[in-house]
């Protein structure tokens, strides 16, 4: 893609911490009024490549383009990004207005003071904070300071705002609440997000676009729902958490594994072989039941009960745990016996291949 005025690009940004390469070669492009969700394991260079957009950390090697504009070199306040810390970063000494109005208060030029008390106001009721300008940050709850952080940063307007896993220091049913709350603001300002997650769930259902990083690298950059149904690798589809993944070879029209040659219908070109299919594609009949598809014989180890959904735990003679998701909403639960013998089956054209 191009590189143009709307949006921000990264080409080729390598950054290295003595012999460890965290970021090798990235090369990015965001289009402007998105929200991009960044997501990998832990080490992969997620935070890393925030710092280097942000300026926080110096690129070895490589560019940083800011809607036509190169700030690679450029000091982080001269950069018009904002940056949304995972720990908030507040002024306990402040008020929540006073935290509000720092950046723009300390600005190398500052606004007026009536512009200043007229922004901050504003962004105060949009983040759903009005009458609480007056409280200190200790006197509110963990949301409400994602929203001061949030305000704090968005009242400067800047372009494109940086979120280093801004979620993850808040309950579950807070996280739900706010990841709704962070699309809505972004889309009523019109800015570019690029939101930090270690969380697979959070990252497919806040991102526009997902970018997903290993070891340094861009593993894959696209729609939810194409990383979901095509994962471009075997990492990405085992950090998914999505997909049982199995080793083997391909050849031909099947894929051999420890469990005999398996059919599928959708292959991968990658340079690791594997064989995967979703938790929630899979069937468990009992060990006798007619072979249809594909069929494997496992022995039931336990289950763990989510809500909305029950994981079960089989394991195959080879030792490998296989997971099967179970949606209450097609049905009740099941229930198997323990170490009790079953077959998983499903069809074939539900299956992945990598090689």
């Amino acid at each position: 893609m191009a590189e143009t005025i709307s949006n921000i690009s990264l080409a080729g940004v390598t950054k290295r911490y003595g012999d460890v390469t965290a970021l090798d070669g990235v090369s990015l492009v965001l289009e402007g009024n998105e929200y991009v969700s960044l997501l990998g394991p832990s080490g992969s260079g997620k935070t890393s490549l925030l710092r280097a957009i942000a300026g926080f950390e110096k690129p070895d090697s490589g560019r940083v383009t800011v809607f036509g504009r190169d700030v690679t070199h450029l000091a982080p306040h001269k950069r018009g990004i904002g940056f949304v810390f995972q720990n908030f970063a507040l002024f306990p000494h402040l008020t929540v207005y006073d935290n509000v109005a720092f950046g723009l208060a300390n600005a190398d030029t500052p606004p007026a003071a009536d512009e200043i008390r007229r922004r901050v106001t504003d962004m105060v009721r949009l983040v759903g904070l009005a009458g609480l300008e007056d409280r200190g940050v200790g006197q509110i709850s963990g949301g409400q300071r994602q929203r001061v952080a949030l305000a704090r940063t968005l009242v400067t307007e800047p372009r494109l705002i940086l979120l280093d896993e801004p979620l993850g220091a808040l309950d579950a049913n807070l996280r739900m609440r706010m990841r709704d709350e962070l699309r809505h603001i972004r889309e009523r300002l019109g800015v570019t997000f690029l939101h930090v997650t270690g969380s697979e769930t959070e990252a497919l259902a806040m991102g526009d676009r997902v970018v997903v990083l290993d070891h340094g690298r861009v593993a894959q950059f696209a729609a939810p729902d194409v990383i979901l149904n095509s994962p471009a690798n075997p990492n990405v589809a085992r950090f998914l958490n999505r997909y049982n993944v199995m080793s083997g070879a391909l050849r031909g029209e099947a894929f051999t594994t420890a469990y005999g040659d398996l059919p599928y219908g959708k292959r991968v070109e990658s340079s690791d072989a594997a064989y995967g299919i979703r938790y929630d594609r899979i069937s468990v009949l009992d060990e006798a039941a007619p072979a249809k598809g594909v069929g494997i014989p496992v022995t039931f180890v336990t289950s763990e009960y989510l809500g909305s959904a029950v994981m079960f735990f089989f394991e195959a003679a080879d030792g490998h745990l296989f997971e099967v998701e179970h949606h209450l909403g097609k049905g009740r639960m099941p229930e198997y016996r323990p170490r009790a013998r079953y077959q998983l089956q499903w069809r074939p054209e539900d299956a992945i291949v990598f090689g």
